[in-house]
């Protein structure tokens, strides 16, 4: 089956019983036991429940592991996969993640003396020369948040082989539509499925999907043993998510080019972070490993605008955090995602207070765009008064 169609009927969706075509909601905390030890597959819902099972089925098939695992945020995905880590270990990381892996990383692994170097993941050698003795891991974004950076997940999944790496691969900007690590050589891949997956901005889940029954099987006992698993509502709502997930993305992406192409134009833009920019590093790579657009855009305004004024007057796109639904969402990286990165670090990865993250939704792209442009010529009109 083509990718389109998988979204929708890769799982065993129709339920046996009454013929309904949605996974039923199997709102229990246990299942009856025909006698000691013997199932019908489920025991306690922590452990396993149908409906979370069928979406875990779907994500792995999407993603083409072995197994998927469902959370009940993305941060709950990435804290279990980084509790497959021992005291003393070593990780490098891509320099502008996400501020809550950032967080976690800074101010709770740390406490377990998990160790990490961040770095620019963009240069292999630059990885390289990172590579210490206790190093078991890199743990990637491409491309990063909010900067949009690219690294190579093929040339770092040779690396990471080579060297007796495990390769985990943040894939939340992407999704299996536009992007799938595991094919180009990621060990591992997170989700923050509350943002494309979902698509609606009415859930929090994360996935993790694994290459090999190996790692499955240690995730499977860490998800087990955590216990900070995605609820059946949740995971209803998120396998409705998904099947719409081609038509969504093909009406963000085609936004996403008619907005890219008004901002290189405006006079109160200072600079674009998006892969599709002329001379964006690393882009040549971006397209060979992906199907070539994210839709999301980072710009900073120039210094003589106001960044209130122009945030204040946007009345379609709507300031807050979070991305990948349906409505266009504008957050400001440096208070919202990022704020958890020290002011000097955030200066020095470019994250200034005048840097801005657009989500491009499904709306029209001529309202998206008269939006932004009343917005920036408010901002740009109150420096000339």
């Amino acid at each position: 089956m083509k990718f389109d169609t998988r979204l929708i009927h890769s799982t065993d969706s129709i339920d046996p019983f009454t013929g309904s075509v949605n996974v039923p909601i199997y709102q229990t905390s246990t299942f009856k036991q025909s006698q000691l030890g013997v199932t019908k597959g489920y025991e306690y819902a922590r452990t396993g429940n149908p409906t979370r099972h069928a979406l875990e089925t779907l994500i792995a098939d999407l993603e083409q592991g072995h197994q998927g695992f469902a959370f009940a945020s993305g941060l709950a995905a990435i804290t279990t996969a980084l509790a497959l880590f021992k005291q003393g270990d070593h990780l490098i990381v891509s320099d502008n993640v996400y501020g809550g892996t950032f967080r976690l990383l800074d101010k709770v692994f740390s406490h377990f003396d998990l160790r990490y170097t961040r770095i620019d993941t963009g240069s292999v050698e630059n990885v390289t020369d990172a590579i210490q003795a206790n190093t078991v891991a890199l743990f990637i974004e491409s491309p990063t948040n909010p900067l949009l950076s690219i690294s190579s997940i093929k040339e770092l999944g040779l690396l990471a082989k080579e060297r007796h790496l495990l390769l985990l691969v943040d894939n939340t900007f992407m999704s299996p539509y536009l992007q799938q690590p595991l094919t180009l050589g990621a060990d591992l891949v997170i989700h923050s499925a509350t943002k494309y997956l979902g698509g609606h901005s009415d859930l929090i889940a994360g996935l993790i999907v694994t290459k090999a029954p190996e790692l499955s099987e240690r995730i499977s006992f860490l998800q087990n043993a955590m216990g900070a698993v995605l609820g059946p509502q949740d995971s209803f709502l998120l396998i409705r998510g998904i099947k719409t997930l081609a038509v969504r993305m093909r009406a963000h992406l085609a936004n996403t080019k008619a907005v890219l192409a008004y901002l290189e134009t405006s006079p109160f833009i200072e600079k674009i972070h998006h892969p599709l920019i002329h001379g964006f590093k690393n882009q040549d790579i971006f397209l060979q490993e992906t199907k070539g657009n994210v839709a999301l855009i980072s710009f900073v305004l120039k210094d003589t605008l106001s960044l209130n004024i122009f945030l204040e007057n946007l009345s379609i796109i709507t300031l807050g955090e979070s991305l990948g639904g349906v409505e266009s969402l504008i957050s400001h990286p440096a208070t919202m995602t990022h704020a958890a990165f020290p002011a000097d670090i955030r200066a020095s990865l470019g994250i200034s207070d005048h840097l801005v993250r657009l989500s491009i939704g499904i709306e029209d792209e001529e309202d998206l765009i008269a939006d932004l442009d009343q917005a920036l010529l408010k901002a740009g009109h109150h420096d000339s008064e």
